[in-house]
């Protein structure tokens, strides 16, 4: 009984040791005073960044032909973009609208328009300062896909936001 129960609390004390030294799962910190702080975005991407920008918070989001309403997947990440920039108050966004081949170049330029205004918008609701925000409209001048099927044009139909400046130095990318 006395192996058993030294066993036990052998096993025990590793399993707890294994915890203690096992890797953050990235989702909290614990600090010295015992406060629990989140941790950055995205692990490997400099806070505050393009990087983590484009790639955790996402600088692209899609809209259905013909339409310039926010879909519900564009608003989740909209709703990160506005966090990101309402986090680093210094940055810059350019938002661009993107429409597809289909339609005259003036219809689409002001199909991207209302795109990018969409985008403004929703981060304006949402606490960021107009000042910070511009847009601008590609229309059709600038796919990310051309081939002329709907998998394609679907690319091609967009919000397309770009960190310009952040703490006053030219962003880069």
């Amino acid at each position: 009984m006395t192996i058993l129960l030294r066993g036990s609390v052998a096993v025990l004390a590793a399993v707890a040791l294994a915890a203690c030294a096992s890797k953050n799962d990235g989702a909290t910190v614990a600090t010295a005073t015992g406060d629990i702080t989140p941790t950055p975005i995205a692990a490997g991407y400099a806070a505050g960044s393009v990087e983590e920008f484009e790639q955790s918070v996402g600088h692209i989001v899609r809209f259905d032909y013909d339409q310039a309403t926010i879909r519900n997947d564009a608003a989740a990440t909209l709703e990160r973009q506005a966090d990101w920039l309402n986090t680093y108050p210094s940055a810059l966004l350019v938002i661009g609208g993107h429409a597809d081949e289909r339609g005259t170049r003036e219809y689409n330029l002001g199909l991207g328009e209302r795109r990018a205004n969409a985008v403004k918008e929703f981060l304006i609701s949402r606490g960021v300062s107009t000042s910070r925000l511009t847009t601008i409209s590609y229309g059709k001048e600038q796919p990310i896909c051309t081939l002329s099927s709907e998998s394609c044009w679907s690319q091609n139909r967009r919000g397309e936001s770009v960190v310009e400046l952040i703490d006053g130095q030219q962003a880069q990318r």
